[in-house]
């Protein structure tokens, strides 16, 4: 399947149900985060064998930061554990990485910041798969820096012309070369956005799959495709 035919470049999606995954089978939530690698993994995969061109996953969110502090602190090493693990091959494959959200923030190890700044030099050259990981991500926080930092940028008066703030805009977003999603996936059967790309997907296809992450495959993604297809996407025409 080739999905540039589909007129499908962008897919992202928000990975949701690993602690309830584990919680089910008795398990620590930790163990449903681990278990949530291998949907990922099979995601890449799928993503590269039918020429997708951007994937977005929402790693870890702002609000993540309200969890317990030692759901948190495997956060914070399980994705940089997955980077040191696996970038060499999806590397090897032709996989550029994006690292989307406040990197900056302190909360976050120096060891992370520093994976994924070198993940994504490592990567650069790479144009197979856009990946890019919405981590420390929150939509409020990219728009209202955006704007903070195209105020201060472009020494704003009240004269301004709004459509030159429009077309400007989108400069001062996280990675503003990152075309709109054409589809937004959420599993575990939540049908809500929460905080996720909002200045992004005015026009993206919405589905909920009640699948827990950790049990998402290829089926999953083809039935999205498939029914992907058969919208009619107008933008706001007749």
């Amino acid at each position: 399947m080739n999905l540039e035919n589909e007129n499908l470049k962008h897919i992202a999606i928000i990975m949701d149900g690993n602690g309830r995954w584990a919680e089910n089978k008795g398990l620590e939530r930790t163990a449903g985060h681990a278990a949530g690698e291998e949907s990922l993994s099979k995601t890449i995969h799928w993503a590269l064998e039918n020429n997708l061109k951007w994937l977005t996953v929402y790693a870890f969110s702002t609000e993540n930061w309200l969890r317990s502090s030692d759901e948190v602190d495997f956060l914070m090493f399980f994705n940089r554990d997955i980077l040191i693990r696996r970038r060499e091959e999806f590397n090897k494959l032709g996989v550029r990485f994006h690292f989307l959200g406040d990197l900056n923030d302190k909360k976050i190890p120096e060891e992370n910041k520093f994976l994924m700044s070198e993940t994504t030099e490592m990567t650069s050259s790479n144009n197979k798969l856009n990946l890019v990981f919405a981590f420390n991500y929150g939509s409020y926080n990219e728009i209202h820096n955006g704007i903070k930092n195209f105020i201060k940028d472009k020494n704003i008066d009240i004269d301004i012309d709004i459509d030159y703030i429009t077309n400007k805009f989108r400069e001062y977003l996280y990675i503003p070369q990152m075309p709109d999603p054409d589809l937004l996936i959420r599993t575990a059967g939540e049908q809500r956005l929460s905080n996720f790309l909002l200045y992004q997907i005015s026009y993206t296809e919405l589905m909920f799959f009640d699948t827990l992450w950790p049990e998402f495959g290829e089926e999953d993604l083809n039935k999205a495709v498939e029914e992907f297809s058969k919208r009619k996407r107008t933008y706001g025409k007749a």
